[in-house]
C-alpha cells in the first residue's frame, strides 16, 4: 500500500436510472484512485457493462461468481478478483448476479455479506479504496453495498427525469437505509452534459436545480453543497451569465465521444485518452472519495 494520510474509503455509484453513465463514472473514479492508493473496482450490477467494458467476457460467465463468495462461503473474493492493466483490480459482475439478489433476500444478515465477506477483510488490509458500480433498481444488490460502504457518489444527467432520479434514489433507497446506518452523500455528479448555460436548455435546468435547491442531500446539508467544485455555480454568477458579464463555463462532466469509445476499446479515459480535458475532473471525484467529501 501506498503511504498517505488518508484513512481506507469505499464508495458505491449508485442511482435509481438507467443510462446515466454510472458505470463509466464509477470506473474512471476507480481508476483515478488508483494513483492515490491501491484500489478494487467491484461490478454489482447484473448487466456487467464495467466487466465487458473493460474486456472481462470470461469472467462474466465465469464459473464462479460473487454467490459462491457470500452466500455459499465456498469462495474467497480472491477467487473472482481480476488484475487490470490500469492500476485497479476488478471484482467482477457474472451473468447469474439476478440470481444472488434473490437468494440474498432469504439470507441470514442478506444485507450485510458483502461487507463481511469482502470489504472488511480486504478495506484497509489489502485496498485503500474500493469503488462500486451498482444496479439501476432497488434490491439487495444496492443495499449491501450501502451497508457496506457507508458512502455514495450520485451521477445525474439532464432532462426531464433528472431530478427525478435523484429523489426517487434519496427516498427509496438512501433514506430507508439510514434508518439502520449511516449512509454519507459525498457528490452529486452532472454528467453528459453537452449544451450551453447561457440559454433555457435542460443542462442549464439540471446545474440550476443543483446548485440552488435547498432539500437536504443529508442531514443539515442542502443539496447545492454536494455539488463537486467543477460543477458549482452560484445566483450570482447564474446572473452574470445572463447579463452578458460572465463567459459561460462549461461546468459538469462534458459529453466527449473519447469516453464512450474508450469502453470500446477496453479502456478507462485516462488510458484511452490522457490528454482529454475530462479526466481533471474524475480526478477531483477521485479527491472526494478521498478526503471524504467536497473541500471548498
Amino acid at each position: 500500500m501506498s503511504d498517505t494520510t488518508t484513512e481506507p474509503r469505499a464508495v458505491s455509484v449508485v442511482i435509481l436510472k438507467g443510462g446515466v453513465g454510472k458505470s463509466t463514472t464509477s470506473m474512471n473514479i476507480a481508476r483515478q484512485l488508483a494513483e492515490h492508493g491501491q484500489t478494487l473496482y467491484a461490478d454489482l450490477d447484473p448487466n456487467g457493462h464495467a466487466t465487458n467494458g473493460l474486456g472481462f467476457e470470461a469472467a462474466y460467465q465465469g464459473d464462479i461468481n460473487l454467490g459462491d463468495v457470500i452466500l455459499e462461503g465456498e469462495a474467497t473474493p480472491h477467487d473472482l478478483i481480476q488484475s487490470t492493466d490500469y492500476g485497479f483490480d476488478l471484482l467482477p459482475s457474472s451473468n447469474t448476479l439476478e440470481d444472488v439478489e434473490k437468494d440474498l433476500a432469504g439470507a441470514m444478515q442478506g444485507s450485510a455479506r458483502i461487507k463481511s465477506k469482502i470489504v472488511d477483510p480486504l478495506l484497509g488490509e489489502e485496498y485503500e479504496y474500493i469503488v462500486f458500480d451498482c444496479p439501476a433498481y432497488p434490491g439487495m444488490l444496492n443495499n449491501n453495498a450501502l451497508v457496506a460502504t457507508g458512502n455514495v457518489m450520485i451521477p445525474i444527467e439532464p432532462g426531464s427525469s433528472a431530478i427525478g432520479g435523484y429523489k426517487r434514489t434519496m427516498e427509496r433507497l438512501i433514506e430507508p437505509a439510514r434508518e439502520y446506518i449511516d449512509v454519507d452523500v459525498l457528490a452529486v455528479v452532472p454528467n453528459k452534459l453537452s449544451d450551453r448555460i447561457d440559454q433555457q436548455t435542460e443542462d442549464r435546468e439540471l446545474l440550476e436545480n443543483l446548485n440552488t435547491a435547498t432539500y437536504e442531500v443529508n442531514p443539515g446539508q442542502p443539496l447545492q453543497e454536494a455539488v463537486p467544485n467543477f460543477a458549482r455555480i452560484t445566483a450570482e454568477e447564474f446572473d452574470a451569465i445572463d447579463a452578458g458579464e460572465m463567459k459561460p463555463p462549461k461546468p459538469g462532466i462534458r459529453h466527449r465521444s473519447a469516453l464512450s469509445r474508450s469502453l470500446q476499446h477496453n479502456q478507462p479515459l485516462q488510458d484511452y485518452a490522457p490528454e482529454n480535458d475530462q479526466i481533471a475532473y474524475y480526478e477531483e471525484l477521485a479527491e472526494i472519495v478521498a478526503a471524504g467529501g467536497i473541500e471548498r
